[in-house]
Parts: C-alpha cells; sequence; structure tokens
C-alpha cells in the first residue's frame, strides 16, 4: 500500500495522492493498447518497449511529437474529455506514417490545474482509443498538477510517438515524377488544426455548444469535438501493394503548407478543386467568418486529411487497399514540372 503523503504539497495545491488514483483508474485503458513489444507496467520511471526487428536490415527510428492545441477549450466548455486524446494521438502518429514507418509506442503528457483523477483517466481514455486505433502501444506519461498557473478546469495535453522502418523502405521523394498522381483521404471533420479562429468565428465562448445546426445535422459542439482521422492502418496497408512517393498529413498551414513538404524541387501539385469532396463546417466556417477562399485552403483540411502520391500506374492498386482498409479515397490532381509548389 503506498502511504505517500505531504499536508504541506497539498496545502499548496498538488495532490499526489490524486496522482495515484489517476494511475488505478487509468490502468485499464492503458492495457487496451498493450502489443507485442510492451515490457513494463505503467508507474514505473520509463516506458520500456523491445521492437520486433525480424526481417529488417537497418532499422531506423522516427519519432513525432504534437499535442491536441486550443481544440481543448471546447472539450472543456463541453465537460467532454473522452476524444481529445485521440486527436493527440493523431497528430503524431500521422505524421510519423508520413515517412513510411509503423508507431510502436506513445507518451502523453498532461499538464492540469487541479488532478481530478476521473477527469485525467478520461483523458488517458482517448489517447488509449486514439492508440487501438494505430496499432501502437501506451507505455508510459505523466500527469502535472499546476495550481496558480492554470486555471481548475484547464488542462493541456500534449505527446509524443516513436515508430520504426526498414531504411531502404523510408519513404523517398526523390522518386517522384511528373504523371504522379495525388489521392486524397477524407478527413472527418476540422481535425485538429485551426481552432483558434474556429472559435473566434462561432464565439464559442458565449455560443450554445448544444444547439443543433441545421447545415451540420448536430450540436455545434459534438461537431467541432469530432476526432482527428488515423491513417496508420490504411497508409501501411497501401504502402505493401503501391509504389508510394510521398505521404502528406494536412495540418495547420492546410494545402500551401503540407502538400509542398512532400514534393522535391522541380516538380509541384497541381489541384482539381472541384474534386475535393469539402464538409459542410468548412463551408460554414467560411461563410460566418467572411474569410477568403484562399485563407481557408492555408489555415484547413478542407475536407482531405492525408494526401497519398502514388505512381500513376499504381494508383489503381493504392486506391484498391485504401478500401480494404475502410477508407473511400479518390484522386485530386497530379504531380506537374516546374518550380511552383501547389496550384490549386
Amino acid at each position: 500500500m503506498n502511504n505517500s503523503h505531504s499536508a504541506s504539497y497539498a496545502a499548496a495545491g498538488v495532490n499526489i495522492e490524486a496522482g495515484y488514483e489517476g494511475v488505478k483508474l487509468m490502468k485499464k485503458h492503458v492495457e487496451r493498447t498493450f502489443i507485442p513489444g510492451v515490457v513494463s507496467d505503467i508507474g514505473g520511471f520509463g516506458g520500456l518497449f523491445a521492437p520486433d526487428l525480424a526481417g529488417m536490415k537497418q532499422p531506423v527510428l522516427v519519432s513525432g511529437t504534437d499535442g491536441v492545441g486550443t481544440k481543448q477549450r471546447i472539450a472543456q466548455l463541453m465537460d467532454k474529455h473522452d476524444t481529445v486524446g485521440i486527436d493527440c494521438v493523431a497528430m503524431c502518429v500521422n505524421d510519423i506514417i508520413c515517412c513510411g514507418a509503423k508507431p510502436i509506442f506513445f507518451l502523453d503528457y498532461i499538464a492540469i490545474g487541479k488532478n481530478v483523477p476521473e477527469k485525467v483517466a478520461t483523458l488517458v481514455s482517448g489517447v488509449a482509443e486514439g492508440c487501438v486505433q494505430a496499432g501502437c502501444a501506451l507505455i508510459g506519461g505523466e500527469t502535472a498538477e499546476h495550481p496558480g498557473t492554470m486555471q481548475l478546469d484547464d488542462y493541456d495535453l500534449a505527446g509524443f510517438s516513436v515508430g520504426i522502418v526498414d531504411k531502404e523502405k523510408v519513404i523517398d521523394r526523390g522518386r517522384m515524377r511528373a504523371g504522379d498522381v495525388i489521392i486524397a483521404l477524407p478527413s472527418s471533420g476540422i481535425h485538429s488544426n485551426g481552432y483558434s479562429l474556429v472559435r473566434k468565428v462561432f464565439d464559442i465562448e458565449h455560443a450554445d455548444l448544444g444547439k443543433v445546426i441545421p447545415e451540420l445535422g448536430k450540436p455545434l459542439g459534438e461537431a467541432l469535438l469530432t476526432p482527428t482521422k488515423i491513417y496508420v492502418k490504411p497508409v501501411l496497408a497501401a504502402l505493401e501493394e503501391a509504389d508510394i512517393h510521398g505521404i502528406s498529413h494536412i495540418t495547420g498551414g492546410g494545402f500551401y503548407e503540407n502538400i509542398p513538404r512532400s514534393i522535391p524541387d522541380g516538380l509541384g501539385a497541381k489541384i482539381d478543386k472541384a474534386a475535393i469532396r469539402t464538409p459542410e463546417v468548412f463551408r460554414l466556417i467560411e461563410k460566418l467568418g467572411g474569410i477568403p477562399e484562399r485563407d481557408m485552403y492555408n489555415t484547413f483540411n478542407m475536407g482531405v486529411g492525408m494526401s497519398v502520391i502514388v505512381a500513376k500506374e499504381d494508383a489503381g492498386k493504392a486506391v484498391a487497399a485504401l478500401k480494404d482498409q475502410g477508407e473511400d479515397p479518390y484522386i485530386i490532381g497530379e504531380i506537374v514540372a516546374g518550380e511552383e509548389k501547389i496550384i490549386l
């Protein structure tokens, strides 16, 4: 039995016993994520993982870190904390997969004004769900109580993930050629980017988040909290079947910032804007905020959470593999010669 207790620390606003209770409550969620390779249980000073390197000639570790951003404010206002953990995982593992790597483990960090064990466990339940969707293990984390520097109900959730790939299978954009096809993977909505603008447009601090918005067919808060889609398993399947030359995770900066990151000098992406399937939530943001169309494409994913660039002759195989994993991929453009990185 843990008899750790500090009345003086508690008087300063930090309840270490609440931390122990939080770990106890989150244990069942963490165990859902355990995959072969997990060596340690939660509660130690470090998370241990023994990767399976069989068949790899030169294993390369790939890491990614991110947070949820100001989307968390909506979760706090709604007192709904079980989905932002999915966003946290997604923002990390979707980046890792762009290198062709499989995420193997994840760690989270929660800074919170007051440690309420049930709330922390609920946050971690979302992280665990994200890890299950990504096929990686949640092997550790940290909860830090910040009295006096954060409001009692505030928290900030961040994390990082590590993946692995054989060096010869790292996606090499140097093989990209004019004529390659750009495949879109639909987003689930806004994902986790642009929420400072979203909160301004909808005046979130004063909005009725439970009100059904006709254009969205659901309450505003529910639409805005829709978790980021995790693309790991579909993309891994496509990598096995097709000659993929580039992958972009469409996050902050939208099309203009993210698609060019996967394209070498001398080539650009020509996007057929009319082909893009844009959810109504983006049209509503554009209309209510009076936001120029270019700013929309330079801030949001506009319905495309990830783009996959593939050799033209392999496009059919890539689309088929993605569909087999439950995705609804479609072609939005092609790679062209020239110095202009994106033509939209």
